[in-house]
């Protein structure tokens, strides 16, 4: 069985937000409804620090060594969605996100990649935990809230 036609169960969640605490988010171009912050599998002998800032700049084309990501040492294992499970070896039905941030002092333009979403919007924290389609993305926008002791 080749495995590296697979995804590897293991990604990273950045939760990108500006000192007003505006949040980015992405419309996913394979099911459309569902936003979310920046995410991605990580990729063979990658760390999940590594695959946070390769991430970063392939769906946004921010540079991380301008803004440096923070590990928030948050992690949630979620059971895989069944329509996207194909992308996985079998038998694998859950995932480990790794939950990182990223402060920008504000708002940019966003060079999304088409690929993978179909616009981006900057939300107030309390629209974007309700606009993410993950539970784990809103504990992470959850967790912002506590990191920066904001009233949602």
């Amino acid at each position: 069985m080749k495995t590296d036609k697979y995804k590897i169960p293991v990604s990273s969640l950045i939760v990108i937000y500006t000192k007003k605490h505006d949040i980015l988010l992405l419309h996913r171009a394979d099911k459309r409804g569902y936003w979310q912050s920046v995410t991605g599998s990580l990729e063979p002998q990658e760390s999940p620090y590594e695959a946070a800032k390769r991430e970063v700049f392939e769906e946004t084309g921010i540079n991380t060594d301008h803004n440096k990501i923070q590990d928030w040492n948050l992690n949630h294992e979620y059971e895989i969605y069944l329509h996207w499970r194909h992308r996985y070896p079998p038998n694998v039905s859950k995932n480990t996100e790794h939950v990182f941030g990223l402060e920008l002092p504000e708002k940019i333009n966003i060079n999304i990649s088409p690929r993978e979403h179909l616009e981006y919007k900057w939300e107030n924290i309390k629209e974007a935990k309700n606009k993410v389609f993950s539970w784990t993305n809103r504990r992470a926008l959850e967790k912002l809230c506590e990191i920066k002791s904001i009233l949602s």
